[in-house]
Formats: C-alpha cells, structure tokens, sequence
C-alpha cells in the first residue's frame, strides 16, 4: 500500500474526527484523533494496512495525559503515530487489546504509572510495581 493511499484511508475514516494530520517527512506522520474512533483507525493500520504495533507512549501535560501509538509500515518505510489526549480527571479510553494482544502489557504500564483506565483490559494487575503500591499514587503524574 502506497503512503498517500494510508494518509487519505486515515482522513477518510476519521472524518470529523480527525483533530490534525502532521506530515511531517516522507518517513514520519502524525494524527491527532478523539479517543472514541481509536479502535476503528488502529483496526485499519494493523489489520488492513498490516502495520507493525511498535509502542505506545504516555505523558503529562498537567491539563491531561497524550497517547501516542506507534505503527511502522516496515514496506515502505513509514511510521504513523496516532495521538489522542485524555483530559483530566477522565483519564479512560478503549482498551485495544482485542484487535491487538500486543497492546496489554504497555497498557498495563501506562495505567500504573499514569493512571489511564483501559476499559475491556483483561488484566490489569500491576506489571512494574510492587503489589502494595499506594492506589491513586502514579509516579509519572505532574498533579502529586
């Protein structure tokens, strides 16, 4: 599949859910989307388009918490990163584990150290931190 045929299925899909679309190089896209059509749009980049699940990233932004979610298209080179921001205190979005297994433990990561709710997670017991960690105590919040 070519990039500008990605670039446009993503528009097309995300109608007016589409927030922005960074294209950013030849190797490098990034789209901004609500949260509510994240399944829908990775289902297209891993099951249609076959894009590798790389790794998602989290961060603070005080007003929220931003979730990238990086596929690379290893063909032709390109990396799409899906951005969607979770505003506080609503710190719950989809869990992606049923389109990709893949997603569970980075999930489980992101929920213990920033404290994002993946509702349909099948298992959400603590990965990095010890079991009697204090609940509601994310070490990578800035609101502490």
């Amino acid at each position: 599949m070519k990039r500008t045929e990605i670039i446009e299925n993503i528009k097309v899909r995300s109608g007016k859910d589409l927030i922005e679309l960074k294209d950013k190089s030849v190797r490098r896209v990034y789209v901004t989307i609500n949260k509510e059509i994240l399944p829908k749009i990775v289902r297209y980049l891993f099951n249609d388009v076959k894009a590798r699940f790389s790794i998602a990233t989290g961060v603070d932004t005080r007003s929220g918490v931003e979730i990238l979610y990086h596929f690379s298209v290893d063909e032709i080179g390109l990396i799409v990163s899906l951005r969607v921001v979770l505003e506080k205190p609503n710190l719950e979005i989809d869990s992606l584990t049923a389109i990709m297994k893949c997603a569970e433990w980075i999930e489980r990561e992101i929920h213990e150290l920033l404290g994002v709710n993946f509702k349909g997670h099948p298992n959400m017991k603590h990965l990095l931190l010890k079991d009697d960690w204090p609940k509601g105590n994310y070490p990578l919040r800035r609101d502490k």
